[in-house]
């Protein structure tokens, strides 16, 4: 009974403040209580749950004639903290990336994961590429992003290689009549879920941490790149995305980063030994 007990939360709280009739309670006192559930540790999922079951309580309130308005309408929950993705580090993408085999399985997950993680892709631009998208000449892949939006990204040297490499023997696997660049086993356009079971067959062998999914080299090309560049408006470019503000959580990550080199490094950040 969630309402009930935050209804509770709430009279206590009301009994510590001095207020003791609903006519005395104002939007202020409804704001410390969602500042004191924050300092109590509580989620913003919590504290939002908190002040709804509040708005409900004082709506019935109004209709019964109690108070003449509902004072908590208008206070809003902290808004949730942006989960930050996970990464690799550099060495850690380069020993998942050294894939060791010349069949043509092997050739082909090579170039997937150095396109994943030289270009930035994400799973559904990965599958959807075809064989016209790429331009080894110029380096560069046309990408169809979400809302059908066209990009089109630098591929790097190492990924051109893996990528002629899969071409020399993509002939093996896909029809003369295939147009996807990435083919199944059984010579069709490749599925999510196949890149998906490849990669974590992948990184058990080559003892990556627990958890890598595609979309982790996809981060991994954002943090890395920020790191060295510092260029959030090209990353933004790079990756597709339409808001400035979703690139942004990169810049959070690559803040944390840099906290831990300041840590180890600065005379006055690092610790003495005892």
């Amino acid at each position: 009974m969630a309402y009930k007990r935050d209804l509770h939360d709430f009279l206590r709280f009301c009994g510590r403040e001095g207020i003791h009739e609903l006519a005395e309670l104002d939007s202020h006192a409804v704001r410390r209580f969602a500042a004191e559930s924050h300092r109590l540790g509580l989620s913003p999922r919590s504290i939002a749950r908190r002040l709804s079951s509040l708005r409900s309580f004082l709506s019935f309130a109004v209709q019964a004639g109690l108070i003449s308005s509902n004072v908590a309408i208008n206070v809003q929950a902290p808004k949730p903290s942006r989960r930050l993705p996970n990464t690799l580090d550099v060495d850690q993408v380069a020993s998942l990336l050294a894939l060791e085999g010349e069949k043509p399985l092997t050739v082909r997950d090579r170039a997937i994961l150095e396109l994943l993680y030289s270009s930035g892709l994400r799973l559904s631009e990965l599958i959807g590429l075809d064989l016209n998208d790429l331009d080894l000449n110029d380096r560069t892949v046309r990408v169809t992003g979400k809302g059908q939006k066209m990009r089109v990204v630098p591929v790097g040297k190492l990924a051109a290689e893996a990528i002629q490499a899969w071409l020399k023997v993509r002939s093996a696997l896909a029809g003369s009549d295939e147009k996807a660049f990435f083919v199944s086993q059984r010579g069709g356009r490749l599925a999510a879920r196949t890149v998906q079971a490849r990669l974590k067959k992948w990184a058990l062998a080559r003892g990556a941490p627990m958890g890598v999914h595609p979309h982790m080299l996809r981060h991994s090309f954002a943090s890395h790149l920020l790191e060295s560049s510092g260029n959030l408006r090209a990353i933004q470019e790079l990756l597709g995305h339409a808001s400035i503000s979703t690139t942004q959580v990169y810049t959070h990550l690559d803040f944390q980063h840099l906290a831990r080199i300041y840590d180890q490094s600065h005379p006055r950040a690092r610790r003495r030994k005892d």
